[in-house]
């Protein structure tokens, strides 16, 4: 018994020391997982710091990519608000071009109507003086037997009859001349109108060539710009920098001198160099009878007869030293032409010509070259050295005039023989130095370049 007592004390106490030493590494366990130790605290405070890092690095990187599609968002908003003013331009341009063809096919039927109607009445006219010569050959016959014998009265009714036709067949020929040349008139006119209107279709066709080159050009830059993140390229300032960007066919381009809003000029390419076109006639389409203020701002189209503009000219000029070429044809075909280095006043000096004549070219001065130069004038605005007239009312169109006698290129364009009357022939376009003052000129061109390159006539 006392054994068995003893063993089982000895068990109670076994047990009670195990269930005290779990105990023990119980609370060390918990002890451990609620206390960490320095070393890890400071390898989880690193890692935060560089997540945090990271965080911001992915933010600021993302802010700078909305600010990038912000401002390509920007870019194409003002693209696609520009091609549709551009769109809603052409679009009224096509309907004024069509309203103007449909109006000249009108007034070509009604003159094709009138001609018609003049040739049956000249057929009518023709048939009658017919008519009426065989009725004076059969009285010259009867008048002829009467005077060899035949009849021993002159029959005086006869002899009036005969005055009486002669009279009417005199009167009918008058009339068919006066018809015939009503006839030719208006021939000319149809001939002028039919011009007018392949003009007009060339024009538009032209204007949609150039609009749907220039959208598929714009598209091209801005899929680049889009591609690339970078900015559109700058508009050219003229046409000799379109030259060196590698354009080099003649046509119809938009620049943007210094200081200037963007324009479209006609660009004429040359081996030299681009040349920027700013007065151009050849058929006398447009009317150069206008005031100042269209003048200054231009009027006509690149696409055809046009004047580019003082104000435009005066941008062009300001940018550096530049050479005016002035070319002229007669009804020969005969080509002339004379260049300057030249400069140009702002519109607080009337835009006022400063030449210095060149050796080049084969034809002889007709513009004052001194150094104060010529301000431009036009009827509604006076600005010639002749104190008694007014150059541009006396002759026609503005010019840089000096004493009105000596060239004026924006005078009227005579197309067939000059008018009888002197005062008339005095308004057309000439350069009295090419074979005197009345020879009339089929071409006119005025064109400029940077005095940077050298032109061979």
């Amino acid at each position: 018994m006392k054994a068995t007592l003893i063993l089982c004390m000895a068990l109670h106490t076994t047990v009670g020391i195990g269930y005290l030493l779990d105990r023990g590494a119980t609370a060390r366990k918990e002890k451990k997982v609620q206390y960490a130790s320095w070393d890890d605290v400071n390898v989880i405070a690193h890692g935060l710091l560089q997540l945090g890092h990271g965080l911001k690095e992915h933010v600021d990187k993302t802010k700078s990519q909305i600010r990038d599609i912000s401002t390509k968002i920007k870019l194409f908003n003002s693209t696609v608000a520009e091609l549709g003013k551009q769109t809603q331009n052409l679009k009224t341009d096509g309907e004024a071009l069509r309203a103007q063809a449909q109006l000249l096919e009108e007034q070509e039927s009604q003159v094709l109507n009138i001609s018609s109607e003049l040739r049956e009445k000249t057929e009518e006219l023709q048939r009658e003086r017919l008519q009426f010569h065989e009725r004076i050959g059969k009285l010259e016959e009867k008048v002829d037997g009467i005077l060899q014998g035949e009849g021993l009265e002159i029959h005086t009714n006869n002899y009036t009859d005969a005055g009486i036709i002669q009279w009417m067949l005199e009167a009918q020929n008058r009339r068919i001349d006066e018809l015939v040349e009503r006839i030719r008139e208006q021939q000319e006119k149809v001939e002028k109108q039919n011009v007018r209107i392949r003009h007009l279709q060339s024009q538009m066709k032209q204007r949609k060539e150039r609009s749907s080159l220039r959208r598929k050009e714009e598209e091209i830059a801005f899929n680049s710009t889009e591609e690339q993140g970078d900015s559109p390229s700058e508009v050219a300032p003229d046409c000799h920098q379109l030259f060196l960007r590698g354009e080099h066919t003649s046509g119809v381009y938009t620049i943007q001198p210094l200081n200037s809003q963007p324009f479209e000029v006609f660009c004429e390419m040359t081996s030299e160099g681009g040349w920027t076109v700013i007065q151009s006639r050849y058929d006398g389409s447009l009317d150069f009878d206008q005031l100042w203020q269209a003048y200054q701002s231009g009027f006509g189209s690149p696409y055809g007869e046009f004047w580019l503009g003082l104000e435009k000219m005066h941008a062009l000029s300001a940018q550096g030293e530049y050479i005016l070429l002035v070319e002229l044809s007669d009804w020969r075909d005969e080509i002339e032409s004379i260049q300057y280095h030249f400069s140009m006043g702002g519109q607080e000096r009337n835009y006022s010509l400063h030449l210095k004549e060149s050796s080049s070219g084969n034809l002889e001065s007709a513009l004052n070259t001194d150094s104060t130069g010529l301000p431009f004038s036009t009827r509604d605005k006076d600005n010639d050295q002749r104190a008694d007239i007014n150059c541009a009312k006396h002759l026609s169109g503005g010019w840089w005039f000096s004493n009105c006698g000596r060239s004026n290129l924006n005078g009227k364009y005579f197309t067939g023989p000059l008018p009888k009357q002197r005062h008339q022939r005095k308004q057309g376009a000439f350069w009295k130095t090419r074979r005197g003052r009345y020879f009339p000129l089929k071409t006119t061109v005025m064109k400029i370049v940077p005095a940077e390159i050298e032109y061979k006539s």
